[in-house]
This record gives C-alpha cells, sequence and structure tokens, in this order.
C-alpha cells in the first residue's frame, strides 16, 4: 500500500464538502489509524492546523514503524513584516507543538503550509527550519503548493525533497509542470484533493459550488461514462486510478472519517492504475473546467 497515503484533516475538523458524517471520536479517530496501519498503510499526512490531528495520530501511532508527512503552522497571526525574533519563535513554537502531538522528538517530513513561506520574512523562516534539519529535528522539508507556479518556485531550491499538490481527474493545470517535476527525481510527489473534497465521488450535483461555466451534471455523467467504458468499479476507482497512473505521482493522500471508507479505499487502491492511454482518453473526455472549480480556496461561499 505504498501510494495509499492516509489523509488526517477529517480526523482533526469537520472537512469536505461531501462530508456528512463530521468529526469522528477521539476513539473512533485513533482506532480507525490503528486499523490503516495493521492493513499495512505505513504513510499520514497531518498539519499543524488540522485541529488535533497530530494529537490522535500520535496516541494511534506512538511506537509504531511509519512515516509521517506534517505541515508547519500557517502562522496566520504572524505580520507580514514580522520582526525575525518573532519569526523564529513562531516556527519553534510550531515545530515543537508538533512534536509533542505526534510524540517524537523528530519529524519524519515538515511541509510549508503556505509555499510564500519559503522565501517570505528575508528567509529567516526557512533558514530556521535548515537549521532543524541539520540537528536531526526534521528528516526532510518541503512545500505544500497550490499552484503550478507555487511547484516552479519550489522546485528551484534544492533543499525542497517533498512536495504536495492538489491533483485530479479534471485538473489540467499540471501538464505544464511535469517536466520540472521528472527532473526532480529526489523529490517526493504526493497529490491531495484526488476526489476534490468528495464532489467527484459523491454523484450529487447538489453539493457542488455554483460557479459559472460548469455544469456538475455533466461532468458527473461523463465520469460515470468513463467509469463503465473503463471498468472500473465506481467514480472514485476512476479518481484514485488515474492519479496513480501519472508517473510523477510517488503518493496519494485519501482522507476519511469512517471505517467503511477506510476498507473501501484499501480495497480500491489495490486495483491497478489507469494506463497512459487510458488516463489520456479520460483528458480527453471530460471538460476543460475553470480553475475556480479546481481550487476550493476559490469556490463561493455557502
Amino acid at each position: 500500500m505504498a501510494e495509499f497515503v492516509l489523509g488526517t484533516v477529517q480526523l482533526g475538523l469537520p472537512y469536505g464538502a461531501a462530508n456528512r458524517t463530521g468529526k469522528p471520536s477521539r476513539e473512533a479517530a485513533v482506532a480507525l489509524v490503528r486499523r490503516a496501519v495493521a492493513a499495512g498503510i505505513r504513510c499520514f499526512d497531518t498539519a499543524h492546523a488540522y485541529g488535533d490531528a497530530e494529537e490522535r495520530l500520535g496516541e494511534a501511532l506512538s511506537g509504531q514503524p511509519v512515516f509521517i508527512v506534517t505541515k508547519l503552522s500557517p502562522l496566520n497571526d504572524l505580520a507580514e513584516i514580522a520582526a525575525p525574533a518573532d519569526v523564529v519563535a513562531a516556527v519553534e513554537a510550531s515545530v515543537a507543538q508538533s512534536c509533542v502531538a505526534l510524540r517524537t522528538g523528530r519529524l519524519d517530513c515538515l511541509l510549508l503550509h503556505r509555499a510564500v513561506h519559503r522565501t517570505q520574512f528575508g528567509g529567516v523562516l526557512w533558514q530556521r527550519l535548515l537549521a532543524y534539519k541539520a540537528t536531526g529535528v526534521i528528516g526532510k522539508l518541503g512545500v505544500s503548493v497550490q499552484s503550478p507556479a507555487e511547484a516552479a518556485a519550489a522546485l528551484e531550491c534544492p533543499d525542497v525533497q517533498h512536495i504536495q499538490l492538489p491533483f485530479n481527474l479534471l485538473d489540467w493545470r499540471w501538464a505544464g509542470i511535469v517536466d520540472a517535476l521528472t527532473a526532480r527525481p529526489d523529490v517526493t510527489v504526493h497529490v491531495r484533493s484526488v476526489l476534490l473534497q468528495g464532489l467527484l465521488a459523491a454523484g450529487d450535483p447538489s453539493v457542488w459550488p455554483v460557479i459559472d461555466g460548469v455544469d456538475p451534471a455533466a461532468v458527473l455523467a461523463g465520469i460515470d461514462a468513463l467509469v463503465r467504458e473503463l471498468g472500473r468499479d465506481s467514480a472514485a476507482d476512476l479518481c484514485m486510478a488515474y492519479a496513480r497512473g501519472q508517473a510523477f505521482i510517488n503518493g496519494v493522500v485519501i482522507g476519511l472519517e469512517t471505517e467503511t471508507q477506510l476498507e473501501e479505499n484499501l480495497r480500491l487502491m489495490r486495483n491497478p492504475p489507469l494506463t497512459p492511454a487510458e488516463c489520456r482518453l479520460v483528458e480527453k473526455r471530460l471538460p476543460h473546467c475553470p480553475e475556480q472549480l479546481l481550487n476550493p480556496a476559490l469556490w463561493p461561499k455557502k
């Protein structure tokens, strides 16, 4: 199950446009993570900003031989012209809090939650993280990006060893960055939002944001037609198989709230990925949707 990276935002927050069950209890979340480990999952994605997800992971995984990718605090309370000492203090607080929550003295991989932080604050923030890496407090450093431009900038930095980006079978934006990603085999690439916060697999046009130029029913009908034509189990299967069919992707981050979802995702991840020819067919058949749909941060407020 090396490709299956268990996302934990739903374990710490009520998250996702198609989420109907809400945030699970602490006991349920811990049991879910332990079931994932028993099933062979060895990589987990979390963040300082995901509510109490880190704490729940720490309780469930203490002493387990797993790899945890977490993210620095978004530092929303830090002014853009903050003093270097304040920046360093905020970084140190975030790292320390993640270590305590995860019950570890070393973070396997730490990503910037905001790509701009790599160069912001005169570089003080990134330099502090490099110092942590040099002393072994952090294993790998990376960046969580929102756009191809952010990914391209991150790839120019030799110290970036991990990139996480949003990707799904409607997301045409990444075609221009594949060569740059392929040229950095030392960089691990994980993708999130393969179900676009659940919209692509929910089968319910009513949960989609209202965006000019987007016909949810038509998009879902196109996905269903491809499911039948390619012999896939479901829309979720098609979405996961498409992401896993991309040569530049090392891991697919899949979030969940229930054990039923975990078992279904485990089953689907055992199915074969799409072939290159099948991926091209998907890209040819599905509509070219506006970026406002592809980036949930741009969705209109309900």
